[in-house]
């Protein structure tokens, strides 16, 4: 049997994950050639993402025949039921598609990895920044090999807040504003880059004290939410129940600014 080891499946996830990055490297001189093509209204894909998730099955597929995908591009789709067993390699192979085809430097490669269900290696790569973050279920994160963990900060004053914008229900704008106002009011800065994996990276390494956006996909979280925890935060739902690799929002940070920014924007999710 091969080896399913959380370090030999991160071994395999770190590979597919360069490999596409390869691809969107490749693929960034002539950006200005690449059709868009519109999942809604605001939300893109191009032959880039397509490429580069292609990549990430065949590379995973050489070491693990077996396994499945949830996969943003090609939507390989797997019930909830079916991620409780065997592995299954959730991949975003190109999370900020939107930045990258405007030239603007915050997109990366990200895969998770579920074994029976529970998240034991992760992987992001910041493309533009040069970074690799992965991490090991009981074994730590790390940033470019060095270990990494999550900022101390716990006055709110001083703290750094990532964020995600709703962009593709109009329904959902208002009640984002409505946190969005109490935590400005509240933090030294808030900060949206366009990329929810490279968020919660940052968070793991402390340069984010805490994150949160009110809907997420599973592959744009998988790998990003073990980050957190492995470097010693905290990543829940809304709710502050421990966040699934499903479709949800989340809140995470370490335990002081979790704990403040879940409070802060209960009122329009109760718990």
């Amino acid at each position: 049997m091969t080896d399913q080891s959380p370090a030999s499946l991160l071994a395999i996830a770190v590979a597919a994950a360069r490999d596409a990055a390869s691809v969107i490297r490749d693929a960034a001189p002539r950006r200005g050639t690449i059709v868009w093509q519109e999942k809604s209204a605001t939300d893109f894909v191009s032959e880039v993402d397509l490429a580069a998730e292609k990549r990430i099955f065949e590379t995973v597929r050489a070491s693990y025949p077996d396994a499945r995908f949830l996969a943003e591009e090609t939507a390989s789709q797997i019930a909830p039921d079916e991620q409780t067993s065997g592995l299954v390699f959730v991949a975003d192979p190109l999370d900020g598609t939107t930045n990258f085809l405007h030239g603007y430097p915050a997109y990366a490669v990200s895969i998770g990895v579920l074994r029976d269900g529970i998240l034991v290696a992760g992987v992001v790569i910041d493309i533009p920044g040069g970074e690799e973050f992965t991490a090991t279920l009981g074994g730590g994160t790390r940033l470019n090999g060095e270990p990494c963990q999550v900022s101390a900060i716990s006055n709110p004053q001083r703290a750094l807040i990532g964020t995600g914008f709703p962009f593709k229900v109009h329904a959902d704008i208002a009640p984002y504003q409505a946190q969005m106002s109490r935590v400005m009011a509240g933090v030294s800065g808030v900060r949206r880059p366009g990329a929810a994996s490279i968020d919660l990276a940052s968070v793991a390494c402390g340069r984010f004290d805490a994150f949160w956006e009110n809907i997420l996909s599973p592959w744009d979280i998988a790998a990003g939410i073990l980050l957190v925890r492995e470097a010693g935060g905290i990543a829940t739902n809304l709710q502050g129940e421990p966040c699934p690799v499903a479709h949800t929002g989340v809140i995470a940070g370490n335990a002081a600014m979790h704990g403040w920014l879940t409070a802060t924007i209960a009122a329009e999710y109760p718990q």
